[in-house]
């Protein structure tokens, strides 16, 4: 599938993120991921509602390639995928910002665009769709 870097941020790991293990838990790395997204869309000027539209995550995985451990960063590069009429795929690959040749982890999330007074799918907005496909 043909993708387009969209956007890289680093997030820093927090004591917080560890686990009873001694490694970041699994579920931190669903919210680096969301936290990716988001400051990408921002960064366009996509509204995350405008006129009780926007997007919902209908589909989301992880693949975990290595551990993480405080302290540290990661670097979060979010892919586009081709959209669709009212939906787009994100892909993300994360890395330690200290370690950028470390492949840490990488997945991808479905993204709908949803009308949420109906609960039904509906066009993406034009300006999402111009990023996308610019």
């Amino acid at each position: 599938m043909e993708k387009k870097l969209e956007h890289t941020t680093r997030i820093p790991i927090r004591w917080g993120d560890m686990d009873a293990f001694g490694h970041v838990n699994n579920t931190v790395f669903f919210r680096f991921m969301e936290q990716a997204r988001v400051e990408w869309m921002e960064s366009c000027g996509i509204p995350m509602e405008s006129g009780g539209q926007g997007p919902v995550v209908v589909n989301t995985h992880c693949n975990f390639r290595q551990q993480l451990k405080y302290p540290g960063e990661v670097e979060v590069k979010t892919f586009a995928g081709a959209p669709g009429r009212s939906s787009f795929e994100t892909f993300v690959e994360i890395r330690r910002a200290d370690q950028p040749e470390v492949l840490v982890a990488d997945g991808a999330a479905k993204i709908v665009w949803v009308d949420y007074a109906a609960g039904k799918s509906v066009p993406l907005p034009q300006s999402l769709r111009a990023v996308i496909e610019g």
